[in-house]
Order: C-alpha cells, then structure tokens, then sequence
C-alpha cells in the first residue's frame, strides 16, 4: 500500500562536497594545488578542488569528478583523508566534506582552470595563501598523514615518474621527511621491499658512475610494508 509512496524525514538533510588535497614534489620541494574561486563566498580566494556531491553519485566519483572539472586532472592515485563538518565551516549553509589526498609526479600534469575555478597554481607547502573554509586544517592533516604512512607504505612511490634511480627515490623521501637519510641503509630498506625492479637501463650524471633504473612493480597501488 505504502510501497510507491516517497518517505519523507522530520531531520534537515546537510549538504555533503568532497575536497581534494593534491600533493606532487615540484623544484625540489613538497607543493599543492590549489583553485582560485570564482563564485561567492571566498570569492577570489585560494581554496581546494572540491564541490558538491550529486544525489546519485558515489562520493569518490564525485572528488574525481570535481578534479577534473576544475583542474582538467584525471587519473591520478586518490586515498580519503577524514570528513570535515564543523557547523560553522561554510556561509552558505550546512556542509559536511570528505576529503581526500592525490599524490601524483610533477611530469603528469598540465593543469588548467575550468569550471568556477579563475585559476589553478602549485604552491609549497610553507608559503600557501589564504585560504578559503577550514582548507588550512584540511592541508596539515594530508600532510600528516601522508608522512605517517611513508614508514609502513610504498606511498612515496606515488611521486615517482615511470623509471627513476635510487638516489630520485631517496631525494622524495628528504623532501617529504624534511631531512637527510643514510644513503646505504635507505638502500638496503627499498630493496628489501620487494616493490621496485631493475628495467636494465642505467642513467648517468655528469662525471659520476651510471646509476641503475628501477621501476615501481605495481604503480597504481601502494602496498602496506609493515
């Protein structure tokens, strides 16, 4: 009898946006993009990717698809981060987010805006603009997090281009730990993996010796190592 008929709830329904935290190791240094809004509020501000979620989409679709719409970015690696829904954290009305993180090599990108997006820009992560919404508290727990998991992950892996040598792949860590690392037993811990492969070619810089090329075995995952 009741089988067709629409249900209706007494409780307001929030709305929910997923944001998108994009990290790449760009001039040697840790960097995120970021969009410059062109709609109100924040008008003009520097903010994530991020956008509404659709009534029949699937919330990682929709971090996806926002991306892209406003970057001209796909198909890079995505983790969700945590949900953000402090009361307050939106003028417009009642906003709940579920962020996520990307980490992608810098060669894969040619951003540009689109969407309601003025702009796009890389910007390291200690000289970010203001920022629009809570994104500043969205930014430091990406970063968090994506620092806990170098020790027991391949996640850094993520920001490695197609082939790379050891020394590349030492660099990215120093860059994401914020410190330098003893080359021979850094050495021994990514070969001991078992994630990384020789390709057989060498590169050579300056007068140095010819360094071996590796390859990540599976790029499009990152592996639990602990």
């Amino acid at each position: 009898m009741y089988q067709n008929a629409p249900y209706t709830y007494r409780h307001p329904h929030p709305a929910v946006t997923t944001d998108v935290v994009l990290f790449t190791i760009r001039e040697g240094e840790l960097q995120l993009l970021l969009i410059q809004r062109a709609n109100a509020p924040y008008s003009g501000m520097w903010a994530l990717p991020g956008g509404f979620l659709e009534i029949d989409e699937d919330l990682e679709h929709c971090a996806k698809r926002e991306l892209e719409e406003e970057t001209g970015i796909s198909g890079i690696y995505l983790e969700q981060l945590y949900t953000f829904g402090r009361p307050d954290r939106d003028p417009r009305e009642r906003v709940i987010s579920v962020t996520y993180y990307a980490l992608t090599p810098s060669d894969r990108l040619t951003p540009k805006a689109a969407s309601d997006a003025k702009a796009t820009d890389w910007f390291p992560l200690n000289t970010l603009p203001a920022l629009a919404f809570d994104h500043a508290e969205i930014i430091a727990l990406a970063q968090q997090r994506l620092i806990a998991k170098l020790d027991y992950s391949t996640i850094a892996f993520q920001f490695m281009e197609a082939q790379f040598t050891l020394s590349q792949l030492q660099s990215v860590y120093e860059i994401l730990l914020g410190t330098r690392l003893d080359k021979r037993n850094f050495r021994k811990r990514m070969l001991a993996l078992g994630q990384i492969e020789e390709t057989g070619e060498q590169h050579r810089t300056g007068n140095h010796r010819p360094a071996r090329v590796y390859r990540v075995k599976n790029p499009k995952r990152v592996e639990i190592i602990k």
